[in-house]
């Protein structure tokens, strides 16, 4: 038995498929200290309001409604018409129900905009997807239909004080050109928790409509909602701007809803795609957000329940990072937003990927830098010095992962 090259490229190993991998041995094996997926905090508010939003919509018949029956291939129109409404008048933006489209999570909604507008074209030429930020989120690597369909640009890199850093488009050196088929850049970022600047987005735009290309923002913490967002930014959308938002991080990741706001044209693409490839987005996760949108909830937990939570939890971690590694050993992106930190182990003397393989030994569960550099064409010795931690669990288990983190970089230079 062979496979297509189809076949071939998406039964080979990736980063994402290992994450997933690791993430459920975790899981399995009592003890692990889970810092390296992306699942979100289960926030008691959260699940207390979902449990009782799900009992009412039980009781009023539409739970069986929304789990009876196929929606249409953009997905449910009641939340497609009441989430333009909200855009609408809570930001400006000019979108009616015919500019959003639902897919069954984010990352499907990546695979159809990749390879949408990017990839060979009927007339035998091939456009890239450009991320003007590495290091980018991990889950972009894999999801092109060709190889070598994306490209990437280093930073600039701003050393701030207490130890921590950010990152900036390196606007001089942004590869830009007429292979470019899509710039895509998240805000904030996983997985550095970085959130470029108004005027970086600003520039970006231009930069995409000067070239007749979209601006993709994937916005799955971002503002209005779930608003996992600590800086003070403002909103973007025109036609020329796809944005794409999320459910999970509102707490609601097994319900795999994906939306994304853009043109006609490309939501009329996207459609189709929905319907040859899953017929319908589902349908659960929809008829929650619609019925959160109804009773004013959604943008008034995000800001209330949500937001506070995760900024209070990063704010805990960054404590205990500080009590056990020191600046010298250990600089802290700035955390302006999503739920991972990202440390940067100057000058170890060992990749990030033997510490990982390490940590893993003793039960802590981190994500080495060097996946999340889709596109990076020039070796860079920063990929290699990197890690990303999620700050959601239990402070607990957060100091105890720490403690062993800390003892295996000092193992390491101690080593060297």
């Amino acid at each position: 038995m062979s496979f297509s090259q189809f076949g071939d490229k998406f039964t080979q190993h990736s980063g994402i498929s290992r994450l997933m991998e690791d993430m459920g041995a975790g899981l399995r094996t009592p003890g692990t200290i889970m810092l390296g997926g992306g699942n979100p905090a289960q926030i008691p508010a959260m699940n207390d309001y979902f449990q009782q939003l799900l009992q009412q919509m039980h009781e009023e018949g539409k739970l069986s409604e929304a789990l009876c029956n196929y929606d249409g291939p953009r997905g449910k129109a009641t939340l497609l018409a009441s989430l333009a409404g909200l855009l609408s008048d809570e930001l400006g933006w000019p979108i009616t129900a015919q500019n959003i489209a639902l897919t069954n999570g984010s990352q499907s909604a990546f695979f159809y905009l990749f390879n949408l507008f990017a990839g060979r074209r009927a007339d035998g030429s091939k456009k890239r997807v450009l991320f003007p930020l590495a290091p980018e989120y991990l889950g972009y690597a894999d999801a092109g239909l060709e190889e070598g369909l994306f490209v990437s640009a280093k930073p600039n890199i701003e050393l701030l004080p207490e130890g921590q850093f950010k990152y900036h488009v390196d606007f001089e050196h942004l590869p830009m050109n007429e292979e470019v088929g899509l710039i895509c850049v998240s805000r904030p970022t996983n997985p550095t928790g970085n959130v470029i600047t108004d005027d970086e987005l600003m520039q970006l735009d231009a930069l995409a409509q000067q070239h007749d290309v979209p601006l993709l923002i994937d916005n799955a913490y971002g503002v209005p909602f779930p608003g996992i967002i600590f800086s003070e930014v403002r909103p973007l959308w025109n036609p020329n701007i796809i944005l794409c938002m999320s459910l999970s991080k509102l707490g609601l990741p097994g319900a795999r809803c994906g939306i994304i706001i853009a043109d006609e044209k490309t939501i009329t693409a996207l459609s189709n795609m929905n319907g040859i490839i899953s017929l319908a987005p589902g349908s659960i996760g929809p008829a929650i957000a619609n019925e959160m949108i109804r009773r004013g909830d959604l943008l008034r937990l995000s800001e209330e329940v949500i937001k506070p939570f995760y900024q209070q939890k990063v704010q805990q971690t960054i404590a205990i990072l500080r009590r056990y590694l020191p600046e010298d050993r250990c600089l802290i992106h700035k955390p302006e937003g999503a739920i991972f930190l990202w440390l940067w182990f100057r000058d170890l003397p060992i990749t990030t990927e033997l510490l990982y393989q390490r940590l893993k030994a003793r039960g802590v569960l981190m994500v080495p830098g060097h996946f999340f550099f889709p596109g990076l064409e020039q070796a860079w010795p920063h990929t290699h010095q990197c890690m990303r931690m999620n700050y959601v669990p239990d402070a607990e288990n957060i100091e105890r992962a720490v403690q062993i983190l800390a003892e295996e970089v000092e193992n390491a230079w101690r080593d060297s």
